[in-house]
């Protein structure tokens, strides 16, 4: 029986180099953003999701991870951008990762499995989040706000179904994406914003794609649907 794909030695050994590259460029991202080095954050943002989703690749994990993790890096690149249109480009970007997001859950994950919390805590966040950021909100960002809030909470709902990782990390991507929209509404910030910003959205999307990771070597079965993991019998 062949090995399946993502398991051998050498992707072993590309899989821990590419997170060894990860963590320095997560820590160059971080540290540029606490001394305000924004050469820093611009040189090593746009490095994270690729290292990522080369990880995810490697290591065998579903396609639409692979691209919702690309999606984000779309997003990411955008928002290096202060201006609105790159801002609407950006939040499309990242849009699209949460239907990628959101398809893998509810195709692989079991309903059976219990969310981090109920889903009318989820809808309720929804609402009072949309509500509370609604006049703040230039008008013309409000409604594609309130579209890219409902995707983001039903990624968040329907990751705990692939287990406790998943769901963490689209708790914190949920986190991280109000930070950001906190900022546009101009509510009072945390010093350094944006390094909070990505402390949360690297932690949810390196969450996300080990969440799947780890459900995949529990039950990798139903990732054969996704022509990922294939073994042979000679």
């Amino acid at each position: 029986m062949r090995a399946p794909s993502g398991r051998g030695p050498r992707a072993r050994s590309l899989a821990a180099l590419l997170l060894a590259c990860l963590a320095a460029a997560t820590l160059t991202d971080l540290v540029s953003l606490a001394v305000g080095f924004g050469g820093g954050h611009v040189v090593a943002k746009p490095l994270l999701m690729p290292l990522l989703a080369t990880w995810a690749a490697v290591r065998g994990i579903p396609r639409l991870l692979v691209i919702a993790l690309l999606c984000g890096w779309g997003g990411d690149v955008l928002l290096l951008s202060n201006t609105g249109p790159a801002f609407l480009a950006g939040m499309a970007c990242f849009a699209a990762g949460h239907v990628c997001y959101i398809a893998l859950f509810r195709g692989y994950g079991t309903p059976r499995t219990r969310a981090l919390l109920p889903a009318p805590v989820y809808a309720l966040s929804l609402v009072t989040m949309v509500a509370l950021l609604w006049p703040g909100l230039p008008a013309d960002l409000r409604i594609p706000v309130a579209g890219y809030s409902t995707l983001l909470v039903t990624m968040a709902y329907t990751a705990a179904r692939l287990g406790i990782l998943t769901g963490l990390g689209g708790v914190l991507f949920l986190l991280s994406d109000t930070l950001i929209a906190t900022g546009v509404a101009d509510w009072p910030q945390l010093p350094r914003p944006e390094f909070w910003i990505m402390l949360t959205y690297v932690a949810a999307q390196f969450l996300l794609a080990s969440g799947v990771r780890r459900a995949l070597e529990a039950c990798p079965g139903p990732m054969a649907t996704y022509g990922e993991i294939r073994s042979t019998t000679p």
